[in-house]
């Protein structure tokens, strides 16, 4: 079922996490923030959203580090309910797509909680005080996966973060699959 992800709340605080990734080590928040910002992406392995856009993530990733923005991607998905987002299989998802960035397991699901992350993809890009200033889509490809995309949205609000410390006042929603929450 498709989500959309809530206005962004300019200003809201990045909570602390602690979360093993895909290359066996432990990541908080500080490991991960940028000199200038903090991209921090809700995604899985199995999502058709995520998938349509992984590869163009993976590389508007390495220009929003290039920029001096720190990026982890999360997975919170129940992997009982749901086996291809289990630990082993975001290893294998992670490899295949080149991350230049941790992958990290939030097994408990607190960390999605304590964002109130919707979707996957829901991306939450921070400023170098760690305040919220990005909670927007992708691109302006939005469902339609064989469109082009046109505006690089996340990656432009990125960039415009890093150099101003402010977001773009005009976002639109993210869209994709729910979080799969246990029970």
């Amino acid at each position: 079922m498709a989500m959309t992800t809530t206005v962004c709340e300019f200003g809201w605080k990045a909570v602390d996490f602690q979360l093993l990734s895909v290359d066996g080590k432990f990541y908080s928040l500080q490991d991960i923030q940028g000199e200038k910002g903090t991209l921090v992406i809700f995604l899985c392995n199995h999502c058709p959203y995520v998938k349509a856009i992984i590869g163009k993530l993976v590389a508007d990733c390495a220009e929003i580090q290039s920029a001096g923005i720190g990026v982890a991607a999360i997975s919170a998905n129940d992997a009982t309910t749901y086996p291809a987002d289990s630990f082993e299989n975001m290893q294998l998802f992670a490899s295949k797509n080149g991350f230049g960035f941790p992958y990290l397991y939030d097994e408990p699901q607190a960390t999605a909680q304590a964002y109130d992350a919707i979707c996957t993809p829901d991306f939450f890009g921070f400023n170098r005080d760690m305040q919220l200033q990005y909670r927007g889509r992708f691109d302006s490809s939005g469902s339609d996966f064989s469109a082009p995309s046109s505006t690089r949205e996340l990656r432009e609000a990125m960039i415009q973060i890093a150099e101003t410390g402010r977001g773009p006042a005009e976002q639109t929603a993210s869209i994709g699959c729910s979080i799969k929450w246990r029970d």
